[in-house]
């Protein structure tokens, strides 16, 4: 004879299976159209810890980890774009964020892998900052003739851009400054002690270490006028994919006074390779752009990430994955 479970016990194993029902309906409801989520490890390059490719990932890993619990992503700094392009490419990381300009000239110079790249969203803007103290007599790019300018380590997508800006400005960048190479790390130590004269940083708005720079030091942003634009297209190949952009008043309140700055901008790009498994990559672009306003409310330039742009990764052609997504939302 089969023995009646007491009437509490009965309600307390009730009550745990409908709670391990809702438990598992909400986690179908929360993994996009029920599906399972994919496991195991991706890496992801971004950037160095002061900069806005770091602040990034580690926001958008929080969301991977929602929308795909299972998966493990495992994010690695970086000197910056162009050793991102080259980790993705040759297969030491999974995904990166890079800008347009690193991209094209990993292609253009045809390094190992560079025609498996393949693109998955457009991301955010990367702004120019040529930043030097407030009392110097630098006005613009041709007056850091003769001085020490940090241009960034040599990976960097920072030296890619200050190399490119100078030689439009008319200055050889290895002969007319004093190059030094250092990144956001340690750029604005070096200009408040005043070991360099002027630094470059090509990143989203506002960059953490350049705001907190501006609230401790008087600094302020050089113009980088729009005459350099035609001079840079002129030089062809990746310098096409700077355009003329103007840094808003309010990136830097101590820094410009309530003046905005003409500058340079350059798009950003979820980078991945041919091969990465196609479902993974759907659901990592999908979580890209849902993720955009609560990734956006700590980094101000991701607010910009927008379905309407994301599938334009151009130089690359989109990954299969992300293009199943992009074809997935089309109204």
């Amino acid at each position: 004879m089969v023995q009646a479970l007491p009437r509490t016990r009965l309600h307390r194993a009730l009550l745990g299976s409908a709670v391990c029902a809702v438990v598992g309906l909400l986690l179908w409801w929360l993994l996009p159209l029920g599906e399972e989520s994919p496991g195991g490890t991706v890496t992801f390059s971004t950037g160095s810890p002061s900069g806005v490719y770091e602040k990034y990932g580690t926001l958008l890993r929080r969301a991977i980890a929602k929308d795909m619990p299972r998966l493990d992503v495992r994010l690695l700094n970086s000197d910056g774009s162009q050793e991102n392009v080259r980790r993705v490419a040759t297969g030491e990381t999974d995904f990166a964020i890079a800008a347009a300009d690193a991209v094209e000239t990993y292609k253009l110079e045809n390094e190992p892998g560079a025609d498996r790249l393949r693109g998955c969203a457009r991301l955010y803007d990367d702004y120019v900052h040529l930043v030097v103290p407030r009392s110097s007599p630098v006005q613009s790019v041709a007056d850091l003739k003769g001085r020490r300018v940090a241009v960034g380590p040599g990976g960097s997508g920072v030296r890619l851009i200050a190399e490119h800006v100078l030689m439009a400005a008319g200055l050889d960048p290895h002969k007319d400054v004093r190059p030094v190479p250092e990144g956001i790390e340690a750029a604005p130590g070096l200009l408040e002690s005043r070991r360099i004269d002027a630094f470059f940083w090509s990143g989203g708005l506002p960059t953490g270490a350049v705001k907190n720079l501006s609230e401790r030091f008087p600094v302020r942003l050089v113009p980088i006028g729009g005459d350099l634009v035609a001079k840079l297209h002129a030089q062809g190949g990746a310098s096409r994919y700077y355009r003329a952009a103007v840094m808003p008043a309010d990136a830097y309140p101590q820094a410009e006074h309530g003046s905005s700055v003409q500058t340079l901008a350059v798009a950003n790009l979820l980078v991945t390779r041919e091969g990465m498994n196609a479902d993974l990559t759907e659901k990592l672009t999908r979580t890209v752009i849902d993720s955009r306003d609560n990734i956006g409310a700590q980094v101000h330039a991701a607010q910009l990430v927008d379905l309407r742009t994301a599938i334009y990764t151009d130089p690359l052609e989109l990954h299969e994955g992300a293009r199943r997504y992009y074809w997935s939302v089309k109204p």
